[in-house]
């Protein structure tokens, strides 16, 4: 059977279209496919004397309610002296606000710095812990068994044995890192892979020209 000249124009366009539904279904399957393989970001928490603290989550209260001593710092006006006393949980704080330069105590020696956020404006207690960084050179074995992350006691954890435990990070000998867009992790060794520092930190878009500062 022939076909006319607008018989077969008609088919043409058809073909095309065919093959463009064909193209866009194909492109959003994909798309699907990429999406699916990023998923959500793992908080490991962080444990002092068996209390967990889940970064972005625990408020500071937590911690006071535990029998932690939180500190913040001051200094004079040339710095010569530094006057360090316990926060007061029920200090106003602002909202959107991120607050440095704080310390939780673990033992009389050691301690965390200790950084909270807010998303609205709220009593010292009820801020939210937005980062955790301990310096453990200095600690005893006795000291690191107070210490905890993501169950494992720091000073079981060694380099080898962080790769163990968090396959998705990145780094060398002395470093094993991830920096997601939730969360940073900064796992530090010395060289025979002893657990020296670490730090857990929670994403906020914060304007640090305005919201950085310990609060007073």
């Amino acid at each position: 059977m022939k076909t006319t000249y607008l018989e077969e124009e008609v088919m043409k366009k058809l073909v095309q279209l065919g093959a463009l539904i064909m193209s866009l279904t194909l492109f959003a399957a994909g798309c699907g496919k990429e999406e699916e393989k990023t998923p959500a970001q793992k908080l490991y928490p962080v444990s002092i004397n068996g209390s967990e603290i889940k970064v972005g989550e625990t408020k500071v209260q937590t911690l006071l309610d535990a029998g932690f001593k939180v500190t913040v710092s001051d200094s004079s006006a040339d710095f010569s002296e530094i006057t360090q006393f316990e926060i007061d949980p029920e200090q106003e704080l602002e909202a959107n606000t991120y607050y440095s330069g704080g310390s939780v105590w673990i033992t009389d020696s050691i301690f965390a710095n200790i950084s909270v956020a807010t998303e609205e404006a709220c009593r010292m207690g009820d801020a939210v812990i937005a980062r955790l960084e301990f310096s453990l050179a200095a600690a005893s074995d006795e000291e690191l068994a107070k210490i905890a992350f993501d169950g494992a006691p720091v000073n079981e954890i060694t380099r080898e044995k962080a790769g163990e435990m968090c396959p998705d990070f990145t780094g060398d000998e002395n470093m094993w890192l991830q920096y997601g867009t939730d969360y940073k992790y900064d796992l530090n060794f010395d060289a025979d892979g002893k657990m020296i520092k670490f730090a857990v930190e929670k994403e906020y878009d914060v304007d640090w020209l305005q919201n950085n500062g310990g609060a007073e």
